[in-house]
């Protein structure tokens, strides 16, 4: 009979061979698939890292910035302030965050999981899109992804979208709507398109199923995309949310494509 506050050997010697054999495997792991950058491709000392060369490529997007669009200032113009673009043409979404700038390291991960297959790195993508929230992951009633059209996710097989918006969810223990929002109409692809042309190419491409209208009514959404470039797709999509009763939606995406600093 065991004594309260004494420790049980054999759950000891249990957990010290657990504790060993997750080491050996490790090691093995590290045998067959050694970490390497990331970025570039070279070894690194752990896995899901990146070497030093890669990582100051990284243009992070701290504060400050505005508050509404997520676009970084050059220097702090007080607490609150919203970018001109932001007061002259609001968007329909309630806030943008962004991990960084389109640029670097930034866009080698977003090309590696977009069109080489790369889904393994999008646990760590999404930690990092977990900390650039700004607070809206933790607060929001439930995550979904911005979707692709059957037939373009029958091409390339997944939606790297989708892998973002998964791994943010298990990671903040949020609900996932992986079908609430329906992408209805076939687009041609969003690169080379000018912003007007963008507009009109996504307008009403979004459905929010009817399962879905029960999900984000009422509810603080965040919407997950790889990259933000005009916002046309992103607003399309806010708007069938938000016609459907989504009361609040932050996009969150892990870059974003900047000129310069305002």
């Amino acid at each position: 009979m065991s004594v309260e506050g004494t420790e049980n050997p054999v759950r000891r010697l249990v957990d010290d061979l657990t504790g060993s054999l997750r080491g050996l495997v490790a090691v093995a792991v590290d045998a067959v698939y050694p970490p390497v950058c990331s970025g570039c491709g070279r070894m690194v000392g752990q896995h899901r890292g990146a070497c030093p060369a890669c990582w100051a490529t990284l243009r992070l997007i701290e504060r400050p910035y505005c508050e509404v669009l997520g676009v970084p200032f050059s220097h702090d113009l007080d607490a609150g302030i919203l970018s001109a673009d932001a007061i002259a043409n609001p968007p329909v979404f309630d806030r943008l965050r962004s991990v960084a700038i389109h640029d670097g390291i930034a866009r080698s991960l977003v090309h590696g999981l977009k069109y080489r297959d790369r889904t393994d790195l999008a646990v760590m993508m999404a930690d990092w899109m977990i900390r650039a929230s700004d607070g809206n992951v933790d607060s929001c009633d439930a995550i979904l992804p911005v979707p692709l059209h059957a037939f373009r996710l029958w091409g390339r097989k997944f939606n790297q979208s989708a892998e973002l918006a998964r791994s943010i969810a298990r990671r903040a223990e949020k609900p996932y709507l992986a079908t609430a929002l329906t992408r209805t109409k076939r687009t041609v692809q969003q690169v080379g398109l000018g912003a007007a042309q963008r507009q009109d190419n996504v307008r009403g491409a979004f459905t929010v199923t009817e399962a879905g209208k029960a999900a984000v009514f009422g509810k603080r959404i965040v919407l997950v995309d790889d990259v933000y470039t005009t916002g046309a797709t992103v607003s399309a999509a806010t708007r069938a949310l938000k016609k459907a009763g989504a009361a609040d939606v932050t996009v969150l995406t892990f870059a974003r494509a900047m000129s310069g600093l305002i």
